[in-house]
Order: C-alpha cells, then sequence, then structure tokens
C-alpha cells in the first residue's frame, strides 16, 4: 500500500499540473476547452468540500487557484470583446466561444463553486472598455499643432464611432444570440464614452470657433442621420433618446465659454484693424472710392465678423445667438471712441493742426466706416432694439466728433484769407478769395466722398461757416470804400454766388442764406438814402436778426455820411418796430456776428 504522504505528494504534482494546463489553455485563446477544465476542476473542489467539515490547506489552496483561473479567463474573454469590433484582430469563432461560455455560466450563477460575478455584466464592462479604448484612439491635435484641431478631431470622432457601430450591425451581432441586445449595447456605451470624453476636452485650450465645432457636433450633428439618427441604426436600435448625457451644466458652461471668447477675440479684431488702419493706411495712399464714398475695409471686416458670429449659432441655440448679438453689440461700443482717438493722436503726429487733404480724405472714409455700421446694427434692431438705438447713438456721436473735428481743421486754416478781405488789396488783387475757393474745392472733394446722411449736416455746416465768417469780416473791417463802394459791392455779389453755387452744387439746405449777397449789393452799390431805405425792407425781412448795429457797419463800409447813416437807421429802426414777428426760425446769422458799438456814435443827431 502507498503511503498516505506519497499519494499528497502525487496528487499535489497533479493539481499542478492541471492548474498550468487550464492556465495555458485560456493564454492560447482555446477558452472553451480552458472552460471544459475548469468546470471539472470546480466540480472537484466542490466534492472534497462536502467530504470534509474544515477545510484542509490544500483544499483552500484548490479554491484559490479556481478564483485565479476564473480571473484569467474572465480577463481574457473582456480582451476578446474589447477586441471584437476590430475584424482583424479577432475571428468570430473565438467570440461565439466568449458567447458560450457567458450562456453556460449564466445557467450555473448561484451553483456552488460559481465565480461570484455577473457574466453578462462582465460583457457589457468589456463592450464599454472596448468604446472607450476606441475612442481614445482617435488622433487629437493640440491647437499648436492644427488651427482646427477640434473640428478636425469631432469629425474623425464620429467616423469612427459610425464604423464601429456599422461593424458591430453587420458582422459581430450575428455572433450573439439576441438576448445580448448588442447593437444597443454598443450604442449605449458610445452614449456614456463619448459624453465623458467631451468632458475631459481640456476647455482651457478652446476658442470660439472651437466652441461653435463642439457646441454644433452635440446640438446638431450627434442625434442627425449623419451620426446616431442614422437610419441604418434606427432600425436596430430601441433607445429611448439618443441624445448625449452631458448635463444642462456642461453645455451652459461651454456657452458662457464661447460668449466670453467672442468677446475678447472681437474686441482683439478691433484694435487691431485701427492699428493696421493707422500703420497701413492712413499715411500711405488715398482712401478707396466704393463706388462714390471713401472707403474703409474696417467696417466690412466688422460687419462680416459679427454676421459670423451670430450665424455660427444660430442654428446651434437660437437663444445662444440672441446672446452672442448682445455680446458684439456691447464690445462695439467703445470702437467709434476708440477710432476717433487713434485718428486723432495719428494726425496730430504727422500733421500737426494744419488741414491736410489727404489724411481728412481718411477721416472721411472713418465717418462713413461708422456709418455703414449703424446701418448694418439696424439688420438687428428686431433683435435687440435698446442696445441698437443706443449704439446707433454711440456712433452717431463718433461720426459728429470725427466731422467736428475735419470742420474745425478747415476753419483754422482757412480763417487767415478771409480776415484779408474787404481791405483795398481785396479790391485790386483777388488772391486770398482764390486760396479761399481753392479750400473750398478740397472741401467740396470730401463732402463729395461722404455718406449720407451726415454728408448734409457737415455741408450745411460748412455752408453757415463759410458764409458767416465773409460777412463777420465785412462787418468787422476797418476799410472804407468811398468812391469805391460800387466795384467793392459787385465784388461782394461776386464772390457770395461763387460760394454759394459751390454749396448748391454739394445740396446744401440752407437756401435762406442764398438772398444775402443781393442784399448787401443793393445796399453797398446805392448812393442815395431813399434807394438805400427801400432795399432794406427786404434784408430785414428775410434776416429778421439782423441789428442797427450790423446795418451801420455795413454803412460805415460803403462810406456813407454820418447825417445819411442817421436817418438810414432811423428808418431801420421803423421797420424793425413795424415788424410783427422777429423770429428766426433758421437760428439767424446776424445775431451770431459781433459788430462794435461805436459805429454808433456818429450816427447821433448834431447838435
Amino acid at each position: 500500500m502507498i503511503p498516505q504522504r506519497i499519494l499528497g505528494h502525487y496528487h499535489l504534482i497533479f493539481l499542478i499540473s492541471t492548474v498550468m494546463e487550464i492556465n495555458n489553455l485560456i493564454e492560447s485563446k482555446r477558452l472553451k476547452e480552458a472552460h471544459q477544465y475548469l468546470l471539472s476542476f470546480r466540480h472537484e473542489v466542490e466534492i472534497e468540500k462536502k467530504g470534509e467539515g474544515t477545510p484542509s490547506t490544500q483544499q483552500n489552496n484548490k479554491m484559490k487557484d479556481l478564483r485565479l483561473l476564473y480571473s484569467a479567463l474572465r480577463d481574457k474573454m473582456k480582451n476578446v470583446v474589447k477586441d471584437s469590433s476590430n475584424q482583424t484582430s479577432c475571428s468570430s469563432d473565438l467570440l461565439l466561444q466568449v458567447v458560450q461560455i457567458i450562456q453556460e455560466e449564466e445557467k450555473r450563477e448561484g451553483s456552488p463553486g460559481s465565480a461570484g460575478w455577473n457574466w453578462r455584466d462582465t460583457w457589457k464592462e468589456a463592450v464599454r472598455e472596448g468604446v472607450r479604448d476606441k475612442i481614445k484612439s482617435v488622433p487629437l491635435d493640440t491647437k499648436e499643432q492644427k488651427k482646427s484641431w477640434l473640428a478636425v478631431h469631432l469629425g474623425l470622432l464620429r467616423k469612427t464611432t459610425m464604423e464601429d457601430l456599422e461593424n458591430v450591425k453587420n458582422h459581430l451581432k450575428a455572433s450573439y444570440p439576441p438576448s445580448f441586445n448588442v447593437l444597443n449595447t454598443y450604442v449605449e456605451s458610445y452614449h456614456e464614452s463619448i459624453a465623458q470624453h467631451l468632458k475631459d476636452i481640456p476647455q482651457k485650450d478652446l476658442e470660439a470657433k472651437d466652441c461653435y465645432a463642439l457646441l454644433d457636433w452635440i446640438v446638431n450633428c450627434y442625434e442627425s442621420e449623419k451620426m446616431m439618427g442614422s437610419p441604418t441604426l434606427q432600425l436596430d436600435v430601441s433607445i429611448g433618446s439618443m441624445s448625449l448625457s452631458l448635463g444642462d451644466s456642461f453645455l451652459n458652461q461651454i456657452k458662457d465659454k464661447c460668449c466670453d471668447l467672442i468677446r475678447d477675440e472681437f474686441d482683439t479684431m478691433m484694435k487691431n484693424l485701427i492699428e493696421m488702419e493707422c500703420e497701413k493706411t492712413w499715411g500711405c495712399k488715398e482712401p478707396e472710392t466704393m463706388p462714390t464714398h471713401y472707403h474703409s475695409e474696417i467696417h466690412c471686416h466688422i460687419c462680416l465678423t459679427m454676421n459670423g458670429y451670430i450665424k455660427n449659432v444660430q442654428e446651434i441655440d437660437p437663444e445662444l445667438s440672441k446672446r452672442v448679438l448682445c455680446v458684439c453689440l456691447e464690445t462695439l461700443k467703445p470702437f467709434p471712441h476708440r477710432l476717433r482717438q487713434a485718428f486723432d493722436q495719428w494726425y496730430s503726429s504727422t500733421h500737426k493742426d494744419g488741414f491736410d487733404l489727404q489724411a481728412s480724405l481718411h477721416r472721411t472714409a472713418c465717418i462713413n466706416s461708422c456709418i455703414s455700421i449703424k446701418e448694418h446694427l439696424e439688420t438687428y434692431r428686431e433683435s435687440s432694439p435698446q442696445q441698437v438705438e443706443q449704439l446707433g447713438q454711440e456712433m452717431d456721436e463718433g461720426v459728429d466728433q470725427l466731422g467736428k473735428t475735419m470742420m474745425e481743421q478747415f476753419q483754422k486754416d482757412i480763417e487767415p484769407f478771409f480776415k484779408k478781405l474787404m481791405t483795398q488789396r481785396w479790391l485790386t488783387k483777388k488772391n486770398d478769395f482764390y486760396h479761399i475757393l481753392r479750400r473750398m474745392k478740397e472741401l467740396s472733394q470730401l463732402c463729395k466722398g461722404m455718406k449720407p446722411p451726415y454728408v448734409q449736416t457737415f455741408v450745411n455746416k460748412a455752408h453757415y461757416h463759410v458764409v458767416w465768417s465773409y460777412v463777420s469780416q465785412l462787418m468787422n473791417s476797418n476799410y472804407t470804400c468811398k468812391n469805391k463802394y460800387k466795384r467793392a459791392a459787385a465784388q461782394i455779389k461776386a464772390e457770395l454766388r461763387e460760394l454759394q453755387n459751390i454749396f448748391t452744387e454739394l445740396n446744401s439746405n440752407l437756401n435762406w442764406l442764398s438772398p444775402l449777397g443781393d442784399h448787401l449789393f443793393n445796399i453797398i452799390e446805392k448812393e442815395k438814402p431813399q434807394d438805400i431805405k427801400t432795399s432794406l425792407q427786404d434784408l430785414v425781412k428775410d434776416y429778421p436778426d439782423i441789428s442797427g448795429n450790423h446795418v451801420a457797419a455795413v454803412l460805415r463800409f460803403q462810406g456813407m455820411g454820418c447825417r445819411q447813416k442817421y436817418a438810414i437807421l432811423n428808418h431801420f429802426n421803423e421797420l424793425k418796430n413795424g415788424t410783427t414777428d422777429t423770429a428766426d426760425q433758421n437760428g439767424g446769422l446776424f445775431n451770431k456776428i459781433h459788430v462794435p458799438r461805436s459805429d454808433l456814435f456818429c450816427c447821433l443827431p448834431v447838435s
């Protein structure tokens, strides 16, 4: 009889041999055979366990080996399932073995010696891990490597997902019984894994275009026919919701970041545009005309960028589109002030305080840009009426300031030539008035290239100032024509008519200034006081704001004696007193012209 010690030794050798053999079968993917041996081994362990009350060390070692072998089998089966969507690395026969083992174990669940885990859940876990690995394998460049890194990645993610699901539907599904709901399981796994994958994308690297791409992919692409809504999938998938389980907080976070990025990008873009205009346009060449107005690309870039921002999110979320519009309008608010400030700084550094035609053409182009932006804003009035109205006022103020500065430079440039009028030299040489005409032609060029409606305001201001300057010089001149009054009267009439013709061509609507030259001519060229009194009636009628000071100044320039002047001024006072309404609906001209009162002293009655 063989001693018990020797029998135990041989039994241990046999056990080790069995465990190693089963393990080798598992490693070599002969899973069905390995499972059969495991079942036998499991049966043997259970019989021994029933035979004795307290398990021996050898029995404990057997149970431990059994658990380790089952774990090894489970891990190998999971690897098979994870790799099953890769046709090149997994055969259908191997997958069938996995399915058969799962079904066999499900029959034995709860029986003595079972592994203690749910084999169907293990299979689903393997599917999820395989899907996660598949998603991780999709190339994801950094923004430094590729500008459209996220859009490219999402496109590849869609392609990979659909190829994998199509493979499951057309090939893997045949290896499973219907109870496994294979396609549903894979789709659910993709829902879960893609949602987590999107959350893991580093938001610090996102730009506005990346937010569009991400939101568009989630909202419009994922559930569309291009992806999970594909008719070929819908026939076999019975999942209630096809949307990603991202939660409102995640989407709101992306939307908030999108708005913040748009604000920063739009603001930076406008600053760069102004800087580029300053460096490459204002000092280099005349602005283009399109079609007849001086044109700057700056407003085109701004309007196109705004349209792009809003259009990009319009189909994603109408509410987000409204938010983006509000962000753009708010960011655009300081633009006219920045543009004017930048132009004034550039102008003062290159042209001092003088008037320069080419620079003023660019200023006109800036005015036109603000006007064009305001016109473009009207397309958004229905969506955001209050903001559009406020921003329109900001643009108007920017235009007014740009125009005001240009008008002040023009006035300063032309003022010295007006001061040389109404002198003896003025009657003999017309150089100074020709200088005025030359400046007026330059101003006319500016006005013809300026956009409405502001051009009307600018032309009217220029018209008023030129007439005011001319008449002010007449009122304040120390020169007396005496025997040259007829020549002086004709020259005043002709020069005012030349100026009037320029503004008529520019469509000035200050028509009430037109008859002034004729009225002054009719007074200055007359010799007899009675004729002058007759001419005064029309002057007072058209310009009710004229005062005795102004009439006295005209008579002094004409060379009228004190007695005659006194009689004419008495008649003027009678005309003024007989006028029932002396208000001037146009705001007046003479009431803004200061005349020294000394002219009246020589007109007092002589004792």
